[in-house]
């Protein structure tokens, strides 16, 4: 293998900045500028096996993605399914955590493919707003499905005599408890106003319930929102991810047995 002449079609294709360094027979990490927004650099190792040429991060992407999303998140739900199309645009296949790619054709190009799908999937996190919404409120759901006995949550309830054009809504409604519990999903300034006015209203219908909330991001709700919110709802999570769901659940096995 001519190692000078894949590094300088590497540099050609892709970047000046590229580098090739042996680690072992058939076995070269490649050192490109491309990072993680926290900084870290991808991980790609260049690496012959069975007479084939790969690129691989040995695990590297997804180990990254889960020091701040749950595992659970990104093998199912919204991101799972960004990913597979990321996986089916580039070409990509995974195999125990492992993204790889066959060397075919311009090694040049397959090396500016295969980090284009690094860079998209690398991204899960920090997607449009829309979309964020979108599977933060599908990951809401579904963790609340897996925690909770179905027979006992109603999503998007709204109280049928005084509210029955669901001006008021509650994003789920466990029920089976002498106080139901109110669940909902904030993700943003305007739906912790709404759910502080939801609230107030349900005190002065003299509702009796608990009332939990689980935020997209807690940090990003603006002070004076989240100080009028904290004094209407009784249990805040800042997320819906790391060691917060071991919390939530934990929460969830606590009250909904014992109210």
């Amino acid at each position: 293998m001519n190692t000078e002449l894949i590094q300088s079609e590497f540099q050609k294709k892709v970047s000046s900045d590229i580098s090739l360094y042996q680690e072992g027979t058939n076995r070269f990490k490649v050192f490109t500028p491309f990072q993680f927004e926290d900084g870290d650099f991808f991980s790609i190792v260049l690496k012959n096996e069975n007479g084939k040429w790969f690129l691989t991060d040995e695990g590297h992407t997804f180990m990254h993605l889960s020091y701040e999303l749950d595992i659970d998140t990104i093998e199912k739900g919204t991101r799972a399914q960004i990913i597979s199309n990321v996986l089916s645009q580039f070409e990509l296949n995974v195999n125990n955590g492992a993204i790889s790619s066959e060397l075919n054709g311009s090694w040049g190009d397959s090396l500016f493919s295969y980090i284009q799908g690094l860079v998209r999937i690398s991204d899960i996190n920090y997607l449009s707003k829309e979309r964020v919404k979108s599977t933060f409120l599908q990951d809401f759901r579904e963790f609340i499905s897996e925690k909770i006995d179905n027979s006992r949550i109603i999503f998007d309830f709204n109280h049928p005599d005084n509210d029955p054009k669901s001006k008021y809504p509650i994003d789920c409604r466990v029920n089976g408890m002498a106080k139901p519990l109110f669940i909902f999903a904030v993700n943003n300034d305007d739906k912790c106003r709404d759910v502080t006015i939801s609230l107030l209203q349900y005190e002065k219908w003299a509702l009796i319930f608990h009332s939990i909330a689980i935020f997209e991001d807690q940090e990003a709700i603006s002070r004076k929102v989240l100080a009028r919110f904290s004094d209407v709802c009784e249990k805040q999570f800042s997320s819906l991810s790391g060691d917060n769901l071991p919390r939530i659940e934990k929460y969830f096995n606590d009250n909904i047995q014992t109210n």
